[in-house]
């Protein structure tokens, strides 16, 4: 009884880290997500938080909305 309850702990053990990994892992980014964020994060990037408040969050969405894209 020891040696399986040992047996399963150690499984537990071992297998827990490759299922950790696949529920972590983020799906690939497409190339014209990463032209949507880049353009978005260069026409936000003129309003500062501390001048403009909401203006440039606010202005990032919109872009990513125009792109089809998920903020």
């Amino acid at each position: 009884m020891k040696t399986l309850i040992t047996a399963f702990a150690f499984g537990i053990l071992v297998g827990s880290p490759a299922l950790v990994q696949r529920a972590n892992a983020a799906p690939p980014m497409g190339a014209a997500r990463e032209k949507a964020i880049h353009e978005c994060n260069v026409r936000a990037g003129k309003y500062v938080e501390y001048t403009w408040g909401d203006v440039e969050i606010y202005t990032y969405r919109a872009c990513m909305t125009e792109h089809g894209q998920q903020e």
